[in-house]
């Protein structure tokens, strides 16, 4: 199960990011915008995910992800870190939450980041 030192160390692996704390947590942000959050006692993260889409997984692993009432007009996801199956699994997370933060600079330099082999 991965822990709160994942989230860091696996965080920090992406390009460009730092930590930072914001409201008494750890925060982690993409050329200065924040893309993951380590609240609830650092236990969970939150993470960027489209309004449109985040309904999803919160409705089909309810257990994993949920919507914290104060984020409900944004785009954020909570994830229970005890839920993750592994570490890559909590990679694919916060890969996809930083591509959404990061400048297309980034996205341009990293364009495979977190993305699956392709076939």
């Amino acid at each position: 199960m991965p822990d709160a030192e994942d989230v860091r160390r696996i965080a920090l692996s992406l390009p460009d990011t730092t930590e930072k704390t914001a409201w008494s947590m750890p925060t982690f942000r993409v050329a200065g915008k924040m893309f993951a959050t380590l609240p609830e006692e650092e236990t969970s993260i939150a993470v960027r995910c489209p309004k449109e889409e985040r309904d999803e997984p919160a409705l089909a692993e309810p257990g994993k992800f949920w919507i914290a009432g104060h984020e409900a007009q944004f785009a954020w996801v909570r994830v229970r870190l005890s839920a993750l199956e592994d570490e890559g699994e909590l990679r694919d997370i916060l890969a996809d939450s930083w591509r959404q933060a990061a400048p297309s600079r980034l996205l341009e330099a990293h364009s495979r980041l977190g993305l699956p082999p392709a076939d």
